[in-house]
């Protein structure tokens, strides 16, 4: 008898109601022994009882064995009391490492020969949110927190994961060269944790180069790991070069829990019309089917997507005029 999951599902915003049912979908078509716990958590949910992220949505997330979440909107301007439904999850279930993959899949402006890893560390740097201003609004200072501690566990985690991919390669990227006390803090420490892993051949590298080579020559990297605001910015360069953000997925992953998301957000502008592209969401499940363990059924789910990429049917976005729903299906038939 095949282990059974329990798996929350968070539809969020927008399209998240369109290509989380799209995934599951796909992850019902596996075989796999799955109980799916429905939970809510967005600017929606925000507008109708006040709070991005009810208790109760956490309490799901902390009793499930994974959580799939699609969508979530944010206001333009500051709203009082509204906090970002993933920002929140991560800081209150420590979900420290945000996991960013970049991989060849065959659609419109992939690159060929691409496979890396961007490692974000999740928790302080920049977004701590530590803003202040001063003369009327003409000075703005914002607080970056480096911790050894939080520099010394992403490190590990990106080391180890460096290990489990065939060519054992990690760079370190930081901005040391310029701010020697907080990225030297984050850099020394990382290179530190990944010296205990002596296959790894691990570099450190500036992130202004690292930015550089991404264009020039990303077939050279393999796992990347940075600070929040570099991770942040360096994993949407990387998405572009294969394909955008349309089919880019990542992990939100703690110790104890794990949060995956398309990085697509919740697209306004087509929400209701049924007509999303659910590959990165999909996709975004093949993540979390490896982090079970399933990593079988992870290769199947990721190369009936890569089937139904290349030879259809496709939505809008890649040329096409299929239904999210009608891409789901054929992904599950192509199961």
């Amino acid at each position: 008898m095949s282990k059974s999951y329990k798996i929350c599902l968070i539809e969020g915003d927008g399209i998240g109601h369109e290509v989380i049912p799209a995934a599951r979908l796909v992850l019902e078509a596996t075989g796999l022994r799955l109980e799916f716990v429905e939970a809510q958590a967005g600017w929606e949910t925000f507008e109708r009882i006040g709070i991005s992220v009810p208790e109760e949505t956490l309490e799901a997330v902390q009793h499930t064995d994974a959580t799939l979440f699609g969508a979530a909107t944010s206001p333009t301007q500051k709203v009082p009391g509204f906090f970002g439904a993933i920002r929140y999850m991560r800081r209150k279930l420590d979900l420290f490492a945000n996991v960013r993959p970049a991989k060849h899949h065959p659609v419109p402006g992939s690159r060929p020969g691409v496979d890396l890893v961007v490692v974000r560390e999740n928790t302080e740097g920049l977004y701590v949110e530590q803003e202040r201003s001063y003369l009327d609004g003409e000075i703005a200072i914002a607080d970056t927190v480096i911790t050894r501690k939080a520099s010394a566990r992403i490190g590990e985690y990106a080391a180890r994961l460096a290990m489990s991919r065939p060519r054992k390669q990690l760079h370190v990227a930081h901005k040391a060269n310029v701010l020697p006390m907080t990225q030297g803090l984050f850099m020394n420490t990382v290179l530190t944790e990944a010296a205990h892993f002596p296959e790894v051949k691990t570099q450190d590298i500036i992130i202004d180069n690292c930015a550089m080579q991404l264009v020039r020559n990303p077939e050279r990297f393999d796992v990347i790991v940075t600070t929040n605001l570099f991770g942040d910015i360096i994993s949407d360069l990387t998405a572009g070069l294969v394909g955008g953000l349309g089919i880019a997925a990542s992990g939100n992953i703690g110790t104890q829990h794990a949060v995956f998301e398309p990085v697509h957000g919740s697209a306004p502008d087509i929400a209701g019309r049924g007509i999303a592209n659910p590959a990165a969401t999909i996709l975004s499940a093949v993540m979390m089917l490896d982090h079970l363990g399933e990593h079988a059924t992870a290769r199947r789910v990721e190369a009936a997507v890569d089937r139904v990429l290349e030879e259809g049917p496709r939505t809008p976005d890649l040329g096409g005029n299929a239904t999210t729903l009608q891409f789901a299906e054929a992904v599950a038939r192509a199961l």
